[in-house]
């Protein structure tokens, strides 16, 4: 089949940055398009010939082949890659990981932009700090907490949330760590002094050769205050 297309907005991690960590793990080549050629991405809505667009990005482009929703780009690289277990039950215990950690994002967004994604934050300031306060205090502690415990329970040993084999579960993690390391550094640091196992495989996952690699290149994103994570230090609570 032909290279991988990822697409997703210019300048931006976003959800985005969830697959390309788990493409640049795999070492599988893949088109940035947006990094590429510098323009926005498709969803494939205004193709009538492709039957199954993608509501919103990021998306994946592999041959014939149109994948939107973050989790389901990484249930199929999972599958490709390696970065999944064999076993039905391990790949739906990894999906299952994915989709709380994007439960975990849409809360980290809307600590931002509680109200509506098209009003700006200044229009909406007084709600988002009420929302933060929520999020700072009980839903990262809550998650995070809830992650420690996968990372306990895990037979294979705590280094890995499934197995004992690296998966998108992981890369996904540390980009979430990341992520909330640079929104909220204060609650987040609050939170993983609490849960060391999440802290511990976070520092792991961003030491792989191949992720330091392109964490120390320039495909990598900076973040930013126009993505998902944004650090206003008033949210900060």
């Amino acid at each position: 089949m032909a290279a991988y297309e990822l697409h997703y907005w210019p300048g931006l991690q976003g959800r985005g940055e969830f697959v390309r960590l788990a493409l640049e793990e795999a070492g599988a080549p893949y088109r940035d398009i947006a990094l590429d050629d510098g323009v926005g991405g498709d969803t494939g809505i205004d193709d009538p010939a492709i039957i199954t667009p993608a509501f919103a990005l990021p998306v994946l482009r592999h041959g014939k082949r149109v994948i939107g929703q973050t989790a389901a780009i990484l249930l199929y690289l999972g599958d490709r890659h390696g970065l999944a277990p064999r076993s039905e039950a391990g790949r739906l215990w990894t999906h299952q990981l994915q989709l709380t950690i994007a439960d975990v994002v849409t809360e980290a967004h809307d600590a931002h932009h509680p109200i509506g994604s098209g009003l700006y934050y200044e229009d909406q300031k007084p709600e988002a700090k009420r929302r933060a306060a929520d999020f700072c205090a009980e839903r990262v502690p809550k998650f995070l907490q809830w992650f420690e415990a996968v990372l306990e329970r895990n037979p294979k040993g705590a280094a890995h949330l499934v197995g004992a084999r690296v998966t998108y579960a992981e890369t996904s993690l540390f980009q979430l760590v990341a992520g909330l390391r640079y929104a909220f550094p204060k609650a987040s640091e609050r939170a993983l002094r609490k849960t060391p196992k999440v802290a511990a495989l976070a520092e792991a996952v961003a030491g792989r050769p191949r992720i330091a690699a392109y964490l120390a290149s320039e495909r990598r994103i900076p973040f930013n205050e126009q993505g998902i994570f944004r650090h206003y230090p008033e949210l900060d609570l």
